[in-house]
């Protein structure tokens, strides 16, 4: 009984660290979605402004004039925004939209139109419910006299949350409008703040600041493309309500527990670290229970050979006395187990059920809204392969390198944070199941701690483990992963390009100092000088040879501008094309690991009210 208790106590610990460990990865998860969104549209802006900003002209400047007259002042990087492409060139036509498939459903695309509509027709819109995992749109489809693909343009979700049902309604408004880079993903942006915003009630029942997020609140210091640099973190903490980052106000509910709690209404971080209490305490009674039986039987023994030798009256008595105070000890010891018991049973039932109840069917809403938000998400970014740039020379700028370098690391903490909100939630569960599969032996003589609740209860949270042990986390976090390998390797390319500009400039810094040496030459001793014989060598002319190497320096700046110009021009087209491989992949991950768990979680829900059912009518 003792190790028993002694278990109960260790699982009771770890989880009431491990409820402390869920609540902050969820808390982090739900940021870096934010951050991530925030992170990729801060990208986005940086990248389209090297297209936008940037005129080629009709033909690159001429190199430096030969120094034999004296070249304009030069400078080393005036080349550097020059381009062959003509300023005339008019940006192609999109590409037709892909032919009628046969179905008119696609499970990553529904958005395709089914057939071509003819010019200026009226908008077509139907409307269809979702329930329970099954997510369909409402499809509008407006088909103008422009060849270019159908693109996502909004879409309102409202969830409505019942028991163990939700109804939610998604309006997607499909357009064949043309859309460049920062639009599309400032929509992409859009649904991570919706993603964000949809844990808000389970960062509630977990007792941490729930915080709404929209673009406004998101923007911090203006960089020049209305974006932050730097990520904005939550100040936040258990003591006090606290201001967050954004300039709002959010209750702190855990510095709250003790009122909530005086109110009839617990929370499950106070439940959790009473019944840890109480466990300590029931720990400690059980031990102190064990060694009055076990001095107990030390004392009947030592009484029964004093009977045996017919010893004095008075040691008799005085052995006998100690026997029966040991005996009334046993029994003030027995009940005060039953009594702790009776209270660990009361909080497990009335509270702590409850809570995980509540828990789950938080976890089924979220990954429902993350579910349909996702597939959203999905439909924005097939309109990436669409995008027809003219590819630009321009290079990357210090403020998109480093708006890059941001994203890589927001989309590493998107993978880190979710990895730690699966871990966590698991440990969470593990322990749970764990003191409830002990807790529910019987301590004492009271038949009371295990009742018909408890037999329920530890069915609800087996279903639940085995829920989790059965996600299929590893999809999703290479999703995650393969998004940061291509972002990445646009970093590494970056780092190359700007490589290539050092050396480039290290170059034609060196071509400019010898060229100004040859021009002082050529003014001290003329275009053409030559050494007067001496011992019968040859003429030597210095301004000849000097020259002979500013041409050869002169041919290798060039071609080190060549290197450069065509790093540019890779890590342009590399960008692109690892945003329209990359983000594809990372939604549908996310979307069919959101889809699994809410069915997983609407499935836990359903397993414990059929069980008590069950129970119910055995009674």
């Amino acid at each position: 009984m003792v190790s028993r208790c002694k278990a109960r106590k260790r699982y009771m610990k770890q989880l009431v660290k491990a409820r402390h460990a869920f609540a902050a990865a969820h808390s982090m998860y739900i940021r870096s979605l934010r951050n991530t969104g925030s992170a990729l549209l801060q990208f986005a802006t940086a990248e389209t402004s090297l297209h936008h900003h940037h005129l080629p002209p009709s033909n690159p400047p001429p190199p430096p004039p030969l120094p034999s007259n004296p070249p304009p002042p030069f400078s080393p990087m005036s080349w550097t925004t020059t381009s062959t492409t003509p300023s005339s060139a008019i940006r192609p036509p999109p590409p037709p939209p892909p032919a009628p498939s046969a179905s008119t459903w696609d499970f990553w695309d529904p958005f395709m139109p089914t057939s071509r509509r003819p010019e200026s027709e009226e908008w077509e819109t139907t409307t269809a419910t979702v329930s329970e995992a099954t997510v369909t749109h409402t499809t509008t489809v407006a088909s103008q006299n422009v060849a270019a693909p159908p693109s996502v343009i909004t879409a309102t979700t409202t969830n409505t949350t019942t028991n163990t049902t939700a109804s939610s309604e998604l309006a997607v408004v499909v357009s064949t409008k043309g859309k460049d880079l920062v639009e599309i993903i400032r929509e992409l942006d859009d649904y991570f703040l919706q993603a964000a915003n949809a844990g808000g009630p389970l960062s509630a029942l977990l007792e941490v600041p729930v915080c709404n997020f929209n673009r406004q609140s998101s923007l911090g210091k203006d960089n020049g493309y209305g974006k932050s640099l730097t990520p904005l973190l939550w100040s936040w903490g258990s003591g006090s309500a606290k201001w967050n980052a954004f300039g709002k106000f959010c209750e702190d509910p855990i510095g709250n527990a003790a009122q909530v709690a005086a109110n009839g209404n617990a929370t499950h971080c106070s439940t959790v670290e009473r019944l840890y209490a109480w466990e300590k305490k029931l720990f400690q009674e059980v031990k102190n229970a064990e060694y009055l039986k076990s001095e107990h039987e030390k004392r009947v023994a030592a009484l029964r050979k004093l009977e045996m030798k017919n010893a004095e009256y008075i040691k008799s008595e005085k052995a006998k006395k100690e026997v029966e105070k040991l005996e009334s000890q046993m029994m003030v010891a027995v009940q005060a187990i039953e009594t702790t018991s009776i209270e660990i049973v009361k909080l497990r039932e009335s509270e702590l059920h409850p809570q995980l109840l509540q828990l789950v069917k938080g976890l089924m809403s979220m990954w429902r809204s993350m579910y349909e938000f996702h597939q959203v998400q999905t439909h924005i970014v097939q309109q990436l392969k669409y995008l027809n740039c003219i590819p630009s020379t321009y290079p990357t700028t210090e403020i998109h390198r480093q708006s890059t370098l941001q994203l890589e690391l927001e989309a590493q903490q998107w993978h880190l944070s979710f990895c730690s909100l699966i871990k966590a939630q698991r440990e969470y569960i593990q322990s749970l199941t764990g003191w409830l599969r002990l807790s529910l032996f019987q301590v004492g003589n009271n038949p009371i701690s295990k009742s018909k609740h408890g037999s329920i209860m530890y069915s609800f949270c087996e279903e639940w483990q085995l829920a989790m042990n059965n996600a299929p986390d590893n999809v999703a976090s290479e999703g995650i992963k393969s998004f940061l390998t291509v972002i990445h390797a646009i970093v590494v390319q970056q780092a190359e390009e700007q490589k290539e500009k050092r050396k480039s400039e290290s170059v034609f810094k060196e071509l400019e100092k010898k060229a100004g040496e040859l021009r002082s030459l050529e003014s001290k001793h003329g275009p053409s000088y030559a050494m007067p014989e001496t011992s019968g060598d040859t003429s030597k002319d210095p301004v000849r040879e000097k020259r002979a190497k500013v041409e050869a320096l002169r041919s290798k700046a060039e071609d080190e501008k060549a290197k450069y110009e065509k790093s540019i021009s890779v890590t342009r087209a590399m960008t692109m094309n690892n945003l329209q491989m990359g983000l594809p992949h990372v939604f549908q991950a996310m979307t069919g690991f959101a889809n699994v768990c809410t069915q997983a979680f609407e499935s836990v829900i359903n397993q414990s009210k059929s069980t008590n059912d069950l129970h119910n009518v055995k009674l």
